[in-house]
């Protein structure tokens, strides 16, 4: 059943793909888009679909697929039911040393853009879990909440006060903060897709070892495992999926979170399927709110960052009081 329901899956991905090429304020026949896809032949609806609409459509759904998996590995790596690189502070570190390189620097290449995300990420993440992890009974859930929240309001506050001190700044990167795949290109996903992949593979990799860390550390210790060192690997993949997805397409909040609790009930807890469910439900949940947000007020469009938020923030306050009514 997993594996007829993964099938199923990956033909919606791809049906969904192919409506967020066809879709939009210039409505595409689908035997168009078809042909554009293996053919150009210089038409205008070729000229849309090969520049804007694949473009577009592919980093959604590569962002989507990164974040969802970050926010699986993250929750059970921290036994925290609303971790993710939103929550705990990767997005908003990688945010701001890409504000900081651009504005400051005047960072132009996709690839430094790529490091700078990254290094970001590491930064953030590595003192949210090293801020969770002091004192006597090691990380616990409420500590990490708190770290991740805190570092979170602090790179924020920083990002707000150096735009705000530099207009043009400011105008530059207000949309990408936001979150947004529109006007993307495809070089930007060709950019970041080597980690994305990288960190996918080392999730799939370290599966089965999480669902033996899922069961508490003493009990992983107890059975062998070697803890540290699945952490440490499980932080990498989490730092290039996150770091690689806000310099695609800026912090994008709330599909770390959803998309992982929709997969373990679907699913179960097992996480030799949750990591390949939760990447292909992340990219089919990022694609199809990047195509609802061109019809809320069109001919403007919502940048998906709004979408995803509106979509998150009920399922965010409803994961909440489930975990305070189970504790």
């Amino acid at each position: 059943m997993r594996s007829a329901g993964f099938i199923l899956s990956l033909l919606a991905l791809g049906g969904i793909v192919l409506c967020s090429i066809a879709f939009g304020v210039t409505d595409i026949p689908f035997r168009i888009v078809w042909h554009a896809l293996f053919h150009n032949d210089g038409s205008n609806n070729d000229l849309i679909i090969r520049t804007a609409r694949m473009p577009r459509a592919f980093i959604a759904a590569a962002v989507g697929a990164s974040l969802a998996v970050a926010g699986a590995v993250m929750q059970v790596i921290t036994r925290n039911p609303i971790a993710s690189p939103s929550t705990l502070g990767v997005n908003s570190g990688a945010a701001f040393f890409i504000v900081i390189a651009t504005g400051w620097f005047g960072l132009a290449s996709l690839q430094g853009a790529t490091w700078v995300a990254l290094a970001g990420a590491a930064v953030s993440g590595g003192i949210v879990f090293f801020l969770g992890s002091i004192g006597r009974d090691g990380m616990t859930p409420v500590k990490i909440t708190l770290a991740g929240a805190a570092m979170t309001a602090f790179f924020s506050s920083l990002t707000q006060g150096f735009m705000l001190a530099d207009g043009k700044m400011f105008d530059q990167v207000l949309v990408w903060l936001v979150g947004s795949v529109a006007g993307r290109e495809m070089d930007q996903l060709i950019t970041v897709l080597p980690y994305m992949s990288v960190g996918l593979v080392i999730a799939l990799l370290l599966a089965r070892h999480l669902n033996v860390l899922a069961m508490g550390d003493d009990v992983a210790q107890g059975l062998g495992q070697q803890t540290a060192h699945i952490k440490l690997f499980a932080a990498a993949a989490i730092i290039l999926l996150g770091g690689s997805s806000v310099a695609a397409a800026g912090p994008i909040a709330f599909v770390g979170i959803i998309v992982p609790h929709i997969v373990r009930y679907m699913v179960g807890k097992d996480y030799r399927w949750i990591v390949p469910y939760s990447a292909v439900y992340g990219a089919l949940l990022l694609v199809a709110a990047d195509l609802g947000s061109r019809y809320i007020a069109m001919p403007k469009e919502v940048p998906v960052g709004v979408m995803t938020a509106v979509i998150g923030v009920p399922f965010f306050v409803y994961i909440a009081r489930k975990g305070r009514q189970e504790s």
